[in-house]
């Protein structure tokens, strides 16, 4: 059997070295004009290749994890596809670098930091199959597995969902998340108002979240005038 013309490595190298197009035929395009260089096929057989697997990212993020401190944080990314017209996973999604609805392909990271470096420890391309936060929990349910007893369990307004804060109270962990201003909130015994109506100090406010329970909320203002709302339980 022939050895392959195109290995991890080369790839990779093409990688980090593009700035703009991330194709096959582009990797093959950069190869040095010697013999035996790569053609696009190689470059495509490589990545028919490769396990969809993330336990291979797993291994390799590890080493640089300590799985008893620091935090996880669970984010998304859309990969833009305006001109796609027949690939599987492209799909319309909200974008917030946009503003708005776009075609691509929508990408869910798990990362692990202590303040610093940030170390992708799982990722899910997401399929209409499930919802992103099924997405969320089944990536939060494999941490326990692999030692995680993080301080806390961070993520966006879109993934707060009452489902998904309880799945990290079941765990034992804590979260700190973000709330929208519309989030029904019981901050004095009389009934749920939306959270933007709500007096909150600079230390905070505890109040009792829908069908959740009580939770500590903070109001930040940022220079440009934009106002968030931060929630956690512990």
């Amino acid at each position: 059997m022939n050895p392959p013309q195109c290995d991890d490595t080369d790839y990779t190298h093409f990688l980090i070295a593009s700035q703009r197009v991330f194709t096959c035929t582009e990797a093959a395009r950069c190869q040095p004009d010697t013999q035996g260089t790569a053609a696009h096929d190689a470059c495509t057989r490589l990545l028919a290749r490769q396990s969809c697997d993330t336990e291979a990212l797993w291994q390799q993020a590890q080493q640089w994890i300590d799985k008893q401190k620091g935090i996880l944080v669970l984010d998304d990314t859309i990969l833009d596809k305006p001109y796609a017209q027949q690939m599987e996973l492209v799909c319309d999604h909200w974008s917030g670098k946009h503003r708005r609805v776009v075609q691509g392909i929508c990408l869910l990271t798990l990362l692990w930091t202590q303040g610093e470096a940030l170390v992708p420890c799982d990722y899910w391309v997401y399929t209409k199959r499930e919802t992103k936060n099924e997405f969320f929990r089944a990536m939060l349910g494999v941490a326990p597995a692999r030692g995680f007893t993080p301080k806390y369990v961070q993520m966006d307004s879109w993934y707060c969902g009452v489902e998904n804060l309880k799945a990290i109270r079941t765990l034992g962990w804590h979260f700190l998340t973000r709330l929208k201003s519309n989030r029904l909130v019981n901050p004095d015994g009389k009934g749920n108002v939306p959270l933007g109506t709500v007096e909150i100090g600079a230390q905070g406010r505890i109040v009792h979240l829908k069908a959740f329970g009580f939770v500590k909320v903070f109001r930040t203002v940022s220079s440009n005038g934009d106002v968030e709302y931060w929630a956690t339980d512990d």
